[in-house]
C-alpha cells in the first residue's frame, strides 16, 4: 500500500468517524413544513416618530422576542433578515391569527386624562371609549415604560370577570397625580374618568372610584383595567404590556402554516423515497459496474452520512425543498463515480496495463470533468443561497452540501476501496469481476454502428428551435400561473373528509364574499383557495365556507405574502436566473474557448425555455419550488456540456501534440482531423457515462415522483424534464452550435471529410 493510499484511507476514516458521532449526537433541525407550525415575515416601517432603521429593528426583535417568550411556544426561532425584516418561526401553532396579532400589534400604551367640552378647554385628542362614545383626551400622563409588570386576573368574587392588574414602577406617583386630579371632579362628570389607550385605541376609561380623595389619588402603585374582558383577551392585553411597545410599526408581509399531518406525510413520502431511490440507483451501478459498482455503493451510503452529518454540524434547517434536493443528490454523487469508471474502462480497453494502472488514469483523466461540473452545480446552489430565501435557499443549502459530500465519496472513499480491491490477487486473476474489462454494452453499441451524430448539425439546430417556439407559444398563448410568492395573495389548502366539487366551493366562497377566489380541488378530498390578500378575519370566513362545505376539514397549510414581497421575489427570481447564465457564461469562457462556453450558455437558455414552456402548457405552479428545480436543470444542463466540452479539449490536445508535422493532427478544422468529428468522436466517448448518470438520476427522481405526493411531484417532474432536455441539448443543441462558431472563427482550408477516430 503507497504512502497516498493511506494517508487518504486515514483521511476517509477520520471524516466518516466524524460523521458518525455528529449524526448519533446531533439533532438536524427540521424546518416547519416538516414538523408543523407558523413562519411568520415581520417588516419593519417608519412612523411619525421613528425611523425604521437597523438600529430599530433590533430593538424591535428583542420586543418580539419577550413577546414570543409569553406565548409559551416551544422552540421558537426569531432572526433578522435584511435591514428591516424579522422571521419568526413558532412550531406547533396552528393558528397564526392570534399569533400575528400579537406579535404585529405596536402595544404603545399610554394613559391619558378625559376632558370636559367647555369652550376654553384645550380640545386634546378626540376619540371614542370601549362602548363607542366619543371622549376628548388630554396629553398623556404615563406611557408603558412606567409600567413594572401586567397581569390577567379574574375576580370571581363580585362577578367582573377577567381584568388586568398592573403594577407601577416605583410607587406610582404619576398614577396617583393623574386619579388625584380626575378624583376632583364630580361623580358622572366625564373629567372623573382615566383613558387607558393601546395603539391610539381607548380600550378602558374606568372612572374613579368615589372613595378616592380629590388630589391624593389611587396610591399604593397599582391599578386594575377592566373592559368586559375575555380570559384570551385579558391574558392577550397584559402580554403586551409586559412585552413592551415596539419602537416602530411592523407589517406581516408572508404568513406561512402548515399542519403537523403533511410535514409528517412530507418526511415519510421523501425517507420512502430515498430508500426506494437508493435501492434502485445501487443495483443498477451494481448491475453495470460490478464489484466497483458495489464498492461505489458503499461509498454512497457513506456520502449520505456525511452530507446528513454536515447538515447538522452547520445547524441548518432542513425543509421540504431542501429535503428533496438531499434525495435528488443522491443521483447526482453517482456521476463522479460513473465519471471515473467509464474512463477506467476506456484506459484497460486502449492500452491493457492492468487493473491498478487503469483505475488510477481513470481517476486522473476524470477529474477535470468532475472539478468543472460540480463547480457550475455550487455556483447554482451559491446563487440559490445568495438570491433565494425561505425553503428555496434551504435547497441550495443542501444541494451545496450533497455536491461537496459526492465528491469527497467519489474521489476519496471510491478509491480507497477501489484501490484495495484491485490490489487483491483473488481479483487481478478475475478482472472481469470488477467492471473495467467490460466496456458496457452502450460502448459497444456505438463501436458498432459508429454513428455520425454531427453530420446533420444544422438539423439538430433546427428541431432545437422548433422546440424553443412550441414552449414560447405555450408561455404567451397559456400564459405563466406564478404561486403566491411571485404575485403576493393568499393560499390554503384543506384537507376534507370527502371529495369537494370546485363549482360548489367557488360559489360557497362568493356568497362569502370572495368572487374572484381560486379553487382547485383533487380527488382524495384536498382542496387549496388561492385569493388575493386577505386579513385573517376574512381567512376566517374561508375556514367556515369550506368547513360547512366538506362537512368538516381540516387547513393543512396557509402561506399569505403581501404584493411588495412578492414583486420582490419575482425580481429575485429573474436576477437569480440571470446572473446564474451570467456566472456560468464566465467560469466556462475562462476554463473552455469562448465558442465553447457561449454554445453551453445557449443550450442552457434552450433547456430553461423548454421547462418554462412545458409547465405553462400543463398549467403547473410556477413557485419558489419550481425556481429551485429550474436552477437545478441549468446544474444538469451545464454538467452534460461541459463533459462533452472537456473530452472535446483533451482529444484536441491529443492530437496537436501527435505530429503536427504530418497533417494527422490539429483538430482545428484546417488540417488533421477535422473539428466536428472530434466533437462526434467526444459525444460517442462521453455518452456511456451520460446514459448511466442519466439512469442514476431517473430512479431517483421517479421515485420522488411516485411517493413524494403533491408537493414534490412537481419538484420531481421539472427535474425529470429537465434530465431529458439536458441530455439532447448537450449533444444536439450545444455541440453543433460550438462546431458553427468554430467553423466561423476558423473558416476550413478544404472540403470537410470525415476522418478517423
Amino acid at each position: 500500500m503507497t504512502r497516498a493510499i493511506r494517508v487518504r484511507a486515514f483521511f476517509a476514516l477520520a471524516v466518516l468517524a466524524l460523521s458518525l458521532y455528529i449524526t448519533l449526537t446531533v439533532p438536524v433541525r427540521l424546518g416547519l413544513d416538516l414538523r408543523g407550525g407558523t413562519q411568520l415575515v415581520l417588516e419593519t416601517r417608519d412612523s411619525p416618530t421613528a425611523e425604521a432603521d437597523s438600529e430599530a429593528t433590533d430593538r424591535t426583535l428583542e420586543v418580539l422576542r419577550q413577546r414570543i417568550d409569553a406565548l409559551g411556544v416551544s422552540e421558537p426561532t426569531i432572526a433578522r433578515s435584511g435591514d428591516n425584516r424579522i422571521i419568526v418561526e413558532l412550531p406547533g401553532v396552528q393558528d397564526p391569527r392570534e399569533a400575528a396579532d400579537v406579535l404585529g400589534r405596536t402595544a404603545q400604551l399610554t394613559f391619558h386624562p378625559v376632558l370636559d367640552t367647555e369652550p376654553d378647554t384645550d380640545p386634546g385628542t378626540v376619540d371614542t371609549d370601549e362602548s363607542g362614545r366619543p371622549v376628548r383626551l388630554g396629553p398623556s400622563a404615563l406611557t408603558g415604560a412606567d409600567v413594572d409588570s401586567a397581569e390577567a386576573r379574574i375576580d370571581a368574587q363580585s362577578g367582573a370577570g377577567w381584568f388586568v392588574g398592573i403594577e407601577f414602577k416605583g410607587a406610582g406617583d404619576a398614577w396617583a397625580e393623574l386619579t388625584g386630579r380626575a378624583a376632583c371632579h364630580p361623580a358622572g362628570d366625564p373629567a372623573r374618568r382615566v383613558a387607558i389607550v393601546l395603539d391610539d385605541k381607548v380600550i378602558s376609561s374606568p372612572q374613579v372610584n368615589s372613595s378616592v380623595a380629590c388630589r391624593t389619588g389611587i396610591t399604593g402603585g397599582s391599578t386594575q383595567i377592566t373592559g368586559s374582558f375575555s380570559q384570551e383577551e385579558a391574558r392577550e392585553l397584559g402580554l403586551l404590556i409586559n412585552g413592551g411597545a415596539l419602537p416602530v410599526p411592523v407589517e406581516t408581509v408572508e404568513q406561512r402554516t402548515v399542519g403537523p399531518t403533511l410535514g409528517a406525510t412530507a418526511i415519510e413520502a421523501s425517507a420512502w423515497a430515498a430508500v426506494i431511490g437508493t435501492a434502485l440507483t445501487s443495483l443498477f451501478i451494481i448491475a453495470v459496474y460490478r464489484l466497483l459498482g458495489a464498492l461505489a455503493a458503499v461509498a454512497l451510503a457513506c456520502y449520505g452520512v456525511i452530507s446528513y452529518a454536515a447538515l447538522a454540524a452547520l445547524g441548518a434547517t432542513l425543509t421540504l425543498p431542501g429535503l428533496a434536493g438531499f434525495v435528488l443528490a443522491i443521483g447526482m454523487a453517482v456521476d463522479a463515480n460513473v465519471l471515473v469508471f467509464e474512463r477506467a474502462r476506456e484506459e484497460y480497453a486502449a492500452r491493457r496495463k492492468g487493473l491498478r494502472p487503469a483505475l488510477s488514469a481513470g481517476f486522473r483523466n476524470a477529474f477535470s470533468a468532475i472539478a468543472d461540473s460540480n463547480i457550475t452545480t455550487l455556483i447554482a446552489a451559491g446563487l440559490l443561497f445568495l438570491l433565494a430565501s425561505g425553503p428555496v435557499r434551504g435547497f441550495g443549502v443542501t444541494l451545496g452540501i450533497g455536491v461537496l459530500a459526492s465528491m469527497l465519496s467519489a474521489l476519496v472513499i471510491t478509491r480507497v476501496l477501489a484501490d484495495h480491491a484491485v490490489a487483491r490477487r483473488s481479483v487481478r486473476r478475475r478482472p472481469h469481476l470488477t467492471g473495467i474489462a467490460d466496456t458496457g454494452r452502450v460502448r459497444d453499441w456505438l463501436t458498432r454502428r459508429d454513428p455520425d451524430l454531427m453530420r446533420r448539425g444544422r438539423t439538430w439546430l433546427a428541431a432545437s428551435a422548433v422546440a424553443l417556439v412550441l414552449a414560447a407559444s405555450g408561455i404567451a398563448v397559456k400564459g405563466l400561473n406564478f404561486g403566491v410568492e411571485f404575485t403576493g395573495g393568499r393560499l390554503m389548502e384543506y384537507a376534507a373528509s370527502a371529495p369537494v366539487d370546485a363549482d360548489r366551493a367557488r360559489t360557497a366562497l362568493a356568497d362569502a364574499g370572495l368572487p374572484r377566489a381560486v379553487v382547485q380541488t383533487s380527488g382524495d378530498g384536498d382542496l387549496t383557495v388561492r385569493t388575493d390578500q386577505l386579513t385573517n378575519a376574512e381567512a376566517a370566513k374561508v375556514d367556515k365556507a369550506v368547513g360547512e362545505l366538506a362537512g368538516g376539514a381540516e387547513k393543512i397549510r396557509d402561506e399569505l405574502i403581501g404584493p411588495s414581497l412578492g414583486d420582490e421575489l419575482r425580481r429575485g427570481a429573474l436576477i437569480a436566473l440571470a446572473t446564474a447564465l451570467a456566472a456560468q457564461l464566465l467560469y466556462l469562457a475562462v476554463r473552455f474557448r469562448w465558442a465553447f462556453g457561449a454554445s453551453a450558455v445557449v443550450a442552457m437558455v434552450h433547456d430553461t425555455l423548454i421547462l418554462v414552456g412545458v409547465f405553462a402548457w400543463l398549467g403547473k405552479p410556477v413557485d419558489g419550488v419550481f425556481l429551485a428545480a429550474l436552477l437545478t436543470v441549468i446544474g444538469y444542463s451545464i454538467n452534460d456540456s461541459v463533459v462533452v466540452f472537456d473530452r472535446i479539449r483533451e482529444l484536441t490536445s491529443a492530437n496537436r501534440t501527435h505530429d503536427p508535422g504530418t497533417g494527422t493532427g490539429g483538430g482545428d478544422g484546417r488540417k488533421g482531423i477535422p473539428f466536428p468529428v472530434l466533437t462526434n468522436t467526444a459525444i460517442l466517448q462521453t455518452l456511456p457515462r451520460t446514459v448511466n448518470t442519466g439512469m442514476g438520476a431517473v430512479f431517483i427522481l421517479a421515485a420522488l415522483a411516485l411517493l413524494g405526493g403533491d408537493s414534490l411531484t412537481d419538484f420531481a417532474l421539472a427535474l425529470l424534464i429537465g434530465i431529458v432536455v439536458g441530455t439532447y441539448s448537450s449533444m444536439f443543441t450545444a455541440a453543433p452550435l460550438a462546431i458553427e462558431l468554430h467553423a466561423r472563427g476558423n473558416p476550413p482550408s478544404g472540403t470537410r471529410k470525415r476522418g478517423a477516430r
